[in-house]
């Protein structure tokens, strides 16, 4: 295509004999960003440049649709009905229903279709017949656009589907990968950048143990120690209330039992 033989051209070293040696022989250089561009230049392929955002370039593109008929010979992306109802054609038209063995009627002077039809089927080619009453009937079911494939920025290509990824799903998948990472590092005791935060937690936390074990005081540990000594024990204030009514009952217990006069102090006739 003239775009692939301008932009081969461009990247090509002057020789001797060009039109434009001399005025190319000093300031040529080859742009990697070319030979990227040349590979991606298959079929029907245009380029668009921008400085602008490329994910709402991306998004304008993917809005504007444009309906399109369906062409004898193609090959049908979907399936298409035509549906029951009036046509707006004259009875003198009915062999197009006839060879689609369309059921139909006349009504008022035109063409009704009684029930709905399928006339196309995906994946196969789209008959002349087919393709001549959807353009009687005015149904133009197929449809084209942009596709963007593939986008080059800083001398990297990628696809397009990255364009897609909101901020949130960028940084959140980041974060799962800081995790992995941390987790990997932390396992194979391998120290990274992601997992030195986890390593001076888990060797403070150490120092802290081993402190209150000894009795070895430094300031973090202190405040520390102290904190949890003041802090209220988890569930203490239920328990204790809840033994006390325990305790009490036992006393009662104890001081109604009858002993029987055991020991001769509460039967006269012993």
């Amino acid at each position: 295509t003239l775009m692939k033989a301008s932009l081969t051209a461009a990247n090509k070293a002057p020789e001797e004999g060009d039109s434009d040696y001399e005025e190319r022989k000093d300031s040529f250089k080859p742009n990697s960003n070319i030979e990227k561009i040349l590979l991606q230049l298959k079929g029907n392929t245009n380029l668009i440049f921008s400085n602008g955002d490329l994910g709402d370039i991306k998004a304008i593109l993917d809005d504007e649709v444009r309906p399109s008929p369906a062409k004898a010979g193609m090959i049908a992306p979907i399936n298409v009905s035509i549906p029951a109802g009036p046509t707006g054609l004259d009875p003198k038209q009915t062999s197009f229903f006839q060879n689609l063995q369309i059921q139909t009627k006349i009504v008022k002077a035109q063409i009704d279709i009684i029930a709905e039809k399928q006339v196309i089927f995906e994946g196969e080619k789209v008959g002349s017949t087919q393709a001549a009453l959807l353009e009687k009937l005015k149904i133009y079911p197929f449809s084209y656009k942009m596709n963007v494939k593939r986008v080059l920025q800083e001398g990297a290509v990628f696809d397009a589907k990255v364009l897609d990824l909101s901020v949130d799903i960028i940084r959140s998948k980041f974060k799962n990968a800081i995790k992995t990472q941390s987790a990997i590092s932390l396992a194979a005791g391998f120290p990274t950048q992601a997992s030195a935060p986890h390593s001076l937690l888990n060797g403070f936390k150490n120092l802290v143990a081993v402190s209150a074990m000894t009795g070895y005081e430094f300031d973090e540990a202190k405040k520390l120690l102290e904190a949890a000594k003041n802090a209220p024990a988890a569930g203490a204030g239920p328990v204790a209330a809840a033994a006390a009514p325990v305790e009490d009952e036992k006393k009662e217990e104890e001081e109604d039992v009858d002993m029987g006069g055991l020991f001769g102090g509460d039967d006269e006739d012993y």
